[in-house]
């Protein structure tokens, strides 16, 4: 009436691989990580102390978990005992959770963006992908930080404008009043602080072991007592604690207390829907047939001054920059495509302005200087309604990067009985304009390309690169959170993320490649 059933039976083959289909996902990941050099991974281990789990069998557990949407060490750990295909990558060792997540985050922190490009190297070989095109994009993933332990930078340093006024003016006290007593006179230290702005909390540690040198003298002196008290206890570890934050946000305008590194953004995903800013990096990678070609991570919340350390960290990555960049409008600027002339990179990147130019809108406004004419003999602009601006004067601003950016300064001759004024320009006097002639240059060249039948395509085929990537990882596999702390850290979460998605990708396409040829 039934199938034999017994738990007590010893069942042959032993082997967990024949219970693993041929095609499985998992093989994919073995073979691809087996294929890599012993040698690789040997600088992540010195030496010393007991044997260690080979790092090739971390390697493959941690990949094959990321395929699965498995990120906790501890559900890794649980897998590797539980899950069949774990456990025959494994080959039934069992590495506990602290050995995993130890490995993920520290054992491979320079190892990692090699065992990577190996895998690069692989793609390449299979002739998955030639590196020719690199299309560009950034999603920002919050960090694993409290979202409202945040500290803003403008508010500690106006906290500290105040404190260093308030520690002046205690100062100018001190010294009247001892003035007064006829006492012992502190007016010495005064000239040591300075003005209030410079005020340092090292000065102010000099400043206040000088008072407790005099309070020693005279510890009957109530005025000075107090002051120093106040000094001690409350004023100078306020001006450390804020020089101190200062510090860590460095360029940024905020960072979280419980992940310095994060800076507050805003997302998409905003789970109280009030457009609220959340702790987060900022992901940039580059795809082709959508497989990741390289990564970087950031703390700038904007794309358009990522281009320039990614590409330079991708040259770092792969040894060689790629022949074509293709972006969208975030990373069009005047320093990213003076970046790309520089670097021979052909660059297909979108400025701001380009899709509203091929409005009707956009076309017809006689304010807008894309729609007047340029004599380069005479350096001079023509307006709509024919007046002249001549050049004035040249301004030169740098930007955070050091980039130098030239801007020629025009104005017209006589705009008061102008009867287009009043559409041209809301300005009382005459018309002004600020022109960068290189940007404009730049413009004029990246408008023909992406009109070309070529920059179409590929700009086109961006929508459907980048983005897919970003879905798979995000919705797909969701990965919507970082659980690692520090920016380091978080570089390799997105490097395993990566991989898991190459391998992934490859997996696919092998199957797809099986079926091309059997029809």
């Amino acid at each position: 009436m039934y199938i034999q059933y017994t738990m007590d039976q010893l069942f042959l083959p032993m082997d967990l691989e024949t219970d693993i289909p041929e095609n499985h996902l998992v093989r994919v990941v073995n073979e691809a990580v087996h294929r890599l050099s012993d040698s690789i991974f040997s600088a992540a281990y010195p030496g010393g102390g007991r044997h260690s789990y080979h790092p090739k069998m971390l390697t493959k557990i941690i990949i094959y978990a990321y395929t699965q949407r498995i990120y906790s060490s501890r559900q890794i750990a649980k897998a590797v005992r539980e899950n069949i295909m774990f456990m025959w990558l494994a080959g039934r060792q069992q590495p506990d959770f602290r050995t995993i997540n130890r490995f993920r985050s520290e054992r491979m922190k320079v190892v990692l963006e090699t065992v990577f490009t190996r895998v690069l190297e692989l793609l390449v070989q299979e002739q998955y992908v030639s590196l020719d095109h690199y299309f560009l994009d950034g999603t920002k993933l919050e960090a694993s930080a409290n979202r409202y332990t945040f500290v803003w930078k403008k508010a500690v340093v106006k906290h500290q404008a105040k404190l260093q006024e308030k520690v002046h003016t205690l100062f100018q006290a001190i010294e009247e009043a001892e003035n007064e007593e006829d006492a012992l006179h502190t007016g010495a230290d005064l000239p040591e602080l300075g003005e209030a702005s410079a005020l340092t909390a090292d000065k102010l540690e000099l400043a206040v072991q000088q008072l407790e040198e005099k309070l020693s003298e005279k510890p009957k002196n109530k005025t000075l007592k107090k002051a120093v008290r106040q000094l001690r206890k409350n004023l100078l570890p306020r001006l450390q604690k804020y020089e101190h934050q200062i510090q860590t946000a460095g360029e940024r305008n905020s960072y979280s207390k419980t992940d310095p590194d994060a800076t507050f953004m805003r997302m998409k995903e905003d789970h109280m829907r009030n457009g609220q800013l959340k702790p987060g990096y900022n992901v940039q990678i580059g795809t082709e047939n959508q497989f990741v070609l390289g990564y970087s991570v950031h703390q700038r919340p904007t794309d358009t001054k990522c281009l320039k350390p990614h590409l330079e960290h991708l040259e770092e990555m792969l040894g060689r920059k790629p022949k074509i960049v293709i972006a969208d409008a975030g990373y069009g600027s005047e320093e990213n495509y003076s970046y790309l002339e520089e670097k021979n990179i052909q660059g297909i990147v979108k400025y701001g302005t380009y899709h509203k130019e091929k409005t009707k809108a956009f076309q017809r406004a006689i304010g807008k200087v894309d729609n007047w004419s340029y004599n380069e003999t005479s350096d001079t602009w023509t307006c709509a309604a024919g007046q002249t601006l001549h050049f004035r004067v040249e301004s030169r601003t740098a930007t955070e990067s050091g980039y130098t950016i030239c801007t020629r300064h025009y104005q017209s001759e006589d705009c008061s009985q102008c009867p287009l004024k009043t559409t041209c320009t809301k300005a009382q006097g005459d018309r002004q304009i600020a022109i960068s002639l290189i940007y404009m240059r730049q413009k004029n060249e990246m408008r023909e390309r992406l009109r070309s039948e070529e920059g179409y395509t590929l700009s086109v085929r961006r929508m459907i690169e980048p983005e897919s990537v970003f879905g798979q990882m995000k919705n797909n596999r969701g990965f919507r959170r970082f659980l690692l702390r520090g920016l380091q850290k978080v570089s390799l979460e997105v490097g395993w993320l990566c991989l898991a998605h190459n391998l992934l990708k490859k997996a696919t396409m092998a199957e797809k490649r099986k079926r091309d040829q059997a029809g």
